[in-house]
């Protein structure tokens, strides 16, 4: 689904098609949220003074075209997230749980400024899980609703960037504003599980994304390249150089969930002992977006052993990798749509609000 200057459009990603396109009076739409692929939204508008005001999330039934619910605020939403049994809103300093059934506050968690409405809720009808930055910076909280149990993550050492959760909720993989490291977590215990380094160089992360079988993780940037790691089982860990959260330690050399895909390595690895760069795990495979397009969301598609990135200037790229090939590969675009031009009637998307909803 996305967010529109008039509207709200909802696409189906494998094929790539519109399925269909909503105009509504009163502005255009911020945030929207799709409840899995059925006819419930939550909306969040841009205009102070229209229908649909950055203060309040409004739940939608499209098959009724009609507003069925209402939660206002004295702040801005910054973001929503939707599953059958609960509504999530982030505000600023905030995060609150609402039962969906009766729109109840449930859990109120407080969190460090939270600008870029970082939160992730697990689809799974097995176990609710939900992180969110803790009251620190670079720290992760993680509701475990089903056990009542609170974990606190000490994750990074600066602020996040992003973060997410699996299909089931069992692992969190986090990346600080720096944009270099990523981290990945087991929620139950919160012990740290692996970690990838995305690159040398500072850049703000985008989004994060496991596959299914969580043994494959997508990282985009504002840089405009989309990386895929190998996700390990291994829980060995150890202590980083630099006194921060503790890192992964691969046992025997085995880099990733199968021989054939293996993250990519310095040939300086050797050195690991004494330079910790050099040791790191870096993607296996790599995509670079046209110069034009800028930040982009990816996701894993329906098909096997491909990535989908939307950007924020209105293409959707389908790109494909060798899980065979040698590690550092670099991802070719199998198919490009740019899906703002599908209708001359609007300019383009107020926010690149998308969701690709998982099938459960």
């Amino acid at each position: 689904a996305v967010g529109c200057r008039t509207g709200f459009r909802v696409y189906n990603c494998s094929p790539f098609k519109e399925t269909f396109s909503r105009e509504l009076e009163g502005g255009g739409i911020r945030h929207v949220e799709m409840l899995f692929r059925c006819n419930i939204f939550a909306l969040v508008g841009a205009a102070n003074n229209g229908r649909f005001p950055p203060n309040k999330v409004i739940i939608w039934d499209d098959q009724r075209r009609k507003d069925i619910g209402e939660l206002s605020f004295r702040h801005e939403v910054k973001s929503v997230r939707l599953r059958r049994d609960k509504v999530v809103v982030v505000i600023e300093y905030k995060v609150l749980v609402y039962k969906f059934s009766d729109l109840v506050c449930t859990h109120e968690i407080d969190t460090v400024s939270n600008l870029k409405g970082l939160c992730a809720l697990s689809p799974s009808s097995h176990q609710t899980v939900l992180a969110c930055p803790g009251s620190h910076k670079g720290h992760v909280r993680v509701e475990l609703f089903e056990a009542r149990r609170t974990n606190k993550i000490e994750a990074h050492a600066s602020h996040l960037s992003c973060l997410a959760l699996n299909l089931d909720g069992s692992r969190l993989v986090t990346a600080s504003e720096k944009g270099t490291i990523l981290r990945v977590f087991d929620t139950h215990s919160g012990k740290p599980l692996q970690e990838v380094r995305r690159g040398a160089q500072a850049a703000q992360i985008s989004s994060l994304s496991f596959n299914p079988t969580s043994t494959l993780l997508s990282c985009s940037s504002i840089r405009g390249t989309v990386h895929i790691f190998s996700i390990s089982e291994d829980d060995a860990v150890r202590q980083t150089p630099d006194g921060g959260p503790p890192e992964s330690a691969p046992k025997g050399g085995e880099e990733g969930p199968s021989s054939h895909t293996s993250n990519s390595r310095s040939s300086l690895a050797v050195l690991g002992g004494m330079v910790h760069y050099f040791s790191s795990q870096w993607s296996f495979a790599k995509f670079r977006v046209p110069e034009t397009d800028a930040l982009t969301v990816s996701c894993f598609s329906g098909e096997a052993n491909q990535v989908m990135v939307l950007t924020s200037t209105g293409h959707i790229h389908t790109c494909s990798f060798d899980p065979d090939g040698a590690p550092g590969q670099d991802a070719r675009a199998t198919n490009t749509v740019s899906f703002l031009e599908q209708d001359k009637g609007q300019a383009g998307a107020t926010d690149t609000a998308a969701a690709v909803e998982d099938d459960d």
